[in-house]
This record gives structure tokens, sequence and C-alpha cells, in this order.
């Protein structure tokens, strides 16, 4: 993302000035579920290079967005998308870090893994409850010469404050009108009874693999993880794809976060041949005027790290990395970031004044 001359005296900047407060305690993050893989791995690398450590628990998005409010942790992680302004009124910097993508899965008896077909109709109608057998015509025709057994559909579906649930709900909001007038695009849904109810991530993925019939929406990384039966999902070109760093990279490319670096808008639904339907960003927050700016400082220089070295870390979790406008648009909204007596600590942690120069 940078030039390497610059990528390198950058890198430097963040190891000098972590290591002169190695003693600190270490930088405590909380929330998204489908970004905790990429900050694991960001982690990884920061403590090898620096020292520092990063302890991240993986709650989602919307108790981490509660636990930085309440100045629980010192950065929160959300895949739920701000506008800078909205983000500014509830006294916070978010900026993006990686793009990934939210997927349904299924555990159908007999239909070998990536063969069934969905369009996002009928997926809405399955979580609408208006589909409930497997062999209903809907899904039929989208799968010609696939046996599809005579079963109940089973959805999962998250209970907890989720960003891939506002994603995936999103995505059912543009394709689906019935979804949009009922729900609309939402972080907690209430749910059809029937549905099987899980907690993050993770309680999906045991959800889905212990119940003949179920279907599940999780974050891709999970799927992989977990060897998960991915359903090929048409997207808006009329075109079935199956989810991928590749497909996640088209949505990109196809969207304003590419054409103008604006990350709160929409990566769901956008066009392109080989473009992955409900493709997301995840995000990091931190205070716009910190409390403790040391604290603030450290998570500030631990999200340099990783935008520093985002192609190869985020490759190596099997995410999408930031283009480059999108990561320029980052750094202004950092640059912002104060303490209390208005010293700019997100400047002095790309490089900038130190905060006591005043």
């Amino acid at each position: 993302m940078f030039p390497p001359r610059l990528r390198a005296l950058l890198t430097t900047f963040v190891l000098l000035a972590c290591c002169g407060a190695a003693a600190q305690a270490q930088i405590r993050g909380a929330g998204s579920t489908a970004a905790a893989p990429v900050y694991r791995v960001w982690a990884d690398s920061f403590r090898a290079a620096s020292g520092s450590a990063v302890a991240y628990d993986a709650v989602g998005s919307g108790e981490g967005m509660r636990r930085i409010r309440a100045g629980e942790v010192d950065f929160g992680a959300s895949d739920v998308p701000l506008a800078p302004d909205e983000a500014r009124r509830q006294g916070l910097v978010l900026v993006p870090t990686v793009v990934t993508a939210a997927v349904p899965v299924v555990n159908l008896p007999g239909v070998p893994a990536g063969q069934l077909h969905l369009s996002g109709e009928a997926l809405a109608a399955i979580y609408l409850g208006q589909i409930e057998s497997w062999d209903a015509a809907e899904i039929r025709a989208l799968n010609p010469g696939l046996a599809l057994p005579r079963l109940k559909i089973r959805p999962v579906a998250r209970t907890d404050a989720s960003g891939t649930t506002f994603h995936f709900t999103s995505y059912l909001s543009e394709v689906s009108p019935d979804w949009k007038a009922r729900f609309g695009a939402r972080s907690t849904v209430a749910w059809p009874a029937g549905f099987l109810p899980a907690k993050g991530s993770g309680e999906v993925v045991h959800a889905v693999q212990g119940t003949s019939g179920a279907i599940g929406y999780v974050d891709y990384n999970y799927v992989l993880e977990a060897g998960l039966n991915a359903v090929l999902l048409r997207n808006a070109s009329g075109q079935f794809v199956a989810a991928g760093v590749n497909a996640f990279r088209q949505a990109v490319l196809n969207s304003d976060w590419n054409r103008k670096g604006d990350f709160a808008s929409p990566l769901v639904n956008r066009g392109g041949h080989d473009t992955w339907p409900i493709t997301m960003g995840t995000f990091i927050a931190v205070p716009a005027v910190s409390r403790d700016g040391p604290r603030t400082l450290a998570a500030l220089r631990f999200l340099a790290w990783g935008y520093l070295h985002g192609d190869e870390l985020a490759r190596q979790a099997r995410f999408v990395p930031l283009p480059e406008r999108v990561q320029a648009s980052a750094y202004r909204e950092l640059a912002g970031v104060t303490d209390r007596a208005g010293n700019a600590i997100g400047l002095q942690s790309m490089g900038g004044p130190a905060a006591g120069a005043r």
C-alpha cells in the first residue's frame, strides 16, 4: 500500500515508539468475531517486532462498541460502518481495517459441498419463514439436476448484536422488498419462531454442523476453518459465485470504497461478473478525545502496524486489504484523535509531532 522505502521508514518509527514504551500494559481490544482472525495475525506480528502484546476479545460488534464507548478497552471492533460525522457524534473515530464477507452455509445430507445454488430472493424467503422445505419449488428451480432432500429447513440466526447480521440483513433488504419492509438492515432481528438461536459465529457453526437441514450465515474464515458447506449465491449480475477472497476484492473494486475512498458506503450487492454479493468491511474504533492518551496512542500504533503490513498480513489471514484511497481516508480520520489536553496523538502515531510538544 506504501512505496517500499516509505513503508520501511514508517515501520522503523512505529517500532522505535513502541519499544520505547515496552513496560506499558498490553493493548486491549474487543468486538467483531469476523475480524478476530486478522487481529490475531496482526497481534502476533506486532508483538514479535515490538514486544508489545495485544489482547483481543471476540465478543461481537455490539459489545465491542459498548466497551469502547465505556472506556473499558483501548479499541473497539465492529463490522457496522458509520459515516465520519455519525462516529464523531458518538465521540469516536472509526476506520476500516480489512474486507471480508458473510457466507450462507448449509447442512444438507446428500448434497455435495459447494453445489447448492441460492438467489437472494430465495434466501430472504427462507429467513422470512416463507420457504420451509429444501425440496420447495423455488429451490428446485435454482438447482436443476441436484437431488434435494425432502427435509425441513432449520434456519440458524444470531441473537447477539452482530455486524455480520447487519450486512446479511442489508443484503436481504437490497434483494427483497418483503424483507426490507418487515426488518430492514439491523444488527439484531426478532427472528420468526422456530429458528435456532446462536450467539456469535462459533455457535452458528456448531448449530449448523449439528442440525440436519440447517442453514446459517457466518464470516468467511469460519467457513474455511470448520470446512462448512457454503452455497453458491446469485449476484447482482445474475452469476452464481462462490465465496472467496477474489470475489470479495471484486466487490470492493466495484464500489465507492475504491472509486472515492468512501468507506461508509455499502459493499453488498455490488455489480461485477465475479462479485460476492454479501461483502463487508470491518472497522476499528478509538475515542476521538482520549481519556487515557498513552493507551489510545498504543492502540493507534498497533493499527498503524497493521496498515503498514496490510497486504501481507491480510492475505495471510484470508482477508482483502484496503484500497489506497480508503487507507488515505482512514489516516485523515485518525489524524484528528487527541487527548484531553488537545495533544494530537493521532498524528503522533503516524510519525507526526510529539504529543508533549506544545
